[in-house]
Order: structure tokens, then sequence, then C-alpha cells
């Protein structure tokens, strides 16, 4: 039961961010500020992660080995629906990944293409999110989800929504 209520939550999650090309990136700074910057999500089903492009220099890629927690924001003003998915990030230098997830837009940040020696790959594990659907269902209504993140024991979940997607 709570496998299915987990996948259950995953795929309203990832039909309410689908169709969202830019979402507003969170990380902490070296100066413990926030900084917030639009990112593509790579077209990938949501299943728990997310995945964006970087830049090796990136000062996202100093930022994330200091702090990996960040934040991830998509907003449809066509939908009425929000999201955000706190997760944490790591980066990654994988050139079979890359492939899975190169798309032509991609070209213009990374004029090498694929094999650019400075792209780099952003991968976020869910730990939670909270979404606002609009009118189309109860209009006002937050509806949220957390991870547990502390246990692994499926029986953690419960009627109030706590959902483990790792």
């Amino acid at each position: 039961m709570a496998h299915q209520d987990r996948q259950q939550h995953i795929e309203q999650l990832a039909e309410l961010i689908r169709d969202v090309d830019i979402a507003m990136f969170t990380t902490t700074g070296v100066d413990g500020r926030l900084y917030s910057r639009p990112l593509g999500t790579q077209e990938v089903e949501f299943d728990g992660d997310l995945w964006f492009a970087t830049a090796a220099d990136s000062p996202k890629v100093a930022e994330i080995a200091l702090n990996p927690r960040v934040n991830v924001a998509y907003a449809s003003q066509s939908k009425n629906t929000y999201v955000s998915v706190a997760g944490i990030a790591r980066i990654v230098d994988d050139r079979a990944k890359v492939e899975e997830l190169w798309s032509p837009p991609m070209k213009l940040f990374f004029p090498g293409g694929k094999d650019d020696p400075n792209l780099r790959l952003i991968h976020v594990r869910a730990e939670s999110a909270e979404y606002w659907d609009g009118p189309g269902t109860l209009l006002g209504k937050a509806l949220s989800f957390v991870l547990s993140a502390v246990s692994d024991d499926p029986s953690a979940m419960s009627d109030n929504g706590v959902v483990d997607l790792r």
C-alpha cells in the first residue's frame, strides 16, 4: 500500500511539473546567502529525481559542494499550479547520462555539444515537495507531502501524506 501511495504522489507531482520548462534553482552561496537562478529541467519523466545541465566552472558547483541542500521551484500560470521541491544535489560527470539527457537547445550553452568538457549535470534527489493546484481542485488548498529522510521504514507512511521518494 505504501509503495502505491508513493507512486501516486510521484505521478501527481510529475503531472504538475510536466511542460514547465524552466525552474528556479536555489542553492546556498559560499557567503551563506540563498541564490536562485533559472535552469531548464532536462526532459526525463520525474521519478523522484530531477536533472539539470550546468557548467563545471559555475558557482553552483562550488555551492553544491559546500551545501548540497537545494530547492527547485516550478510555476505554471496557465495551469495555475506551483511546486516547490527540496532535495539533495550532486554534480555528475557521466558522458552516458549526458548522452541520455542531451537536447538540441543545450547547444546554446554548451557549444562543444555533448562532448563539451565544461558540461556537467546536477542530479537532485527529492526529499520533500509542496504543491498548490489551482481552482481545478480545491481553491487555495495547499497539498503537501514530505519524505521521511530519516527512516527507510515504509510503515512510517501515514494518512497525512508522508511519502518516501527514494
